[in-house]
């Protein structure tokens, strides 16, 4: 348990930065989803906006440490290019 002030001041913060990086992380997977959806349902109009939408959000998540830059960037290529594979 923290027994100093500043540990205690850091307990607090560390408890609600976990919080915002859930939250990030949910919305994050969403997105991915909802992407991932769209190209098993073949809907290829639905993927390349869900695509749209999800590019963002993984590049804000790899900004905010949540997850490596470089993760982020793959996940989008291999998303990109699962989309661009579909048949019109």
């Amino acid at each position: 348990m923290a027994n100093t002030k500043s540990a205690k001041k850091a307990v607090r913060k560390i408890s609600k930065s976990t919080e915002v990086n859930k939250a990030r992380r949910t919305r994050m997977r969403t997105e991915v989803r909802k992407v991932e959806e769209a190209i098993q349902a073949g809907d290829k109009s639905a993927a390349v906006a869900a695509l749209k939408d999800v590019e963002p959000v993984l590049v804000r998540t790899a900004q905010k440490g949540i997850l490596h830059k470089r993760t982020a960037s793959r996940k989008v290529s291999r998303l990109t290019a699962r989309v661009s594979a579909m048949a019109d």
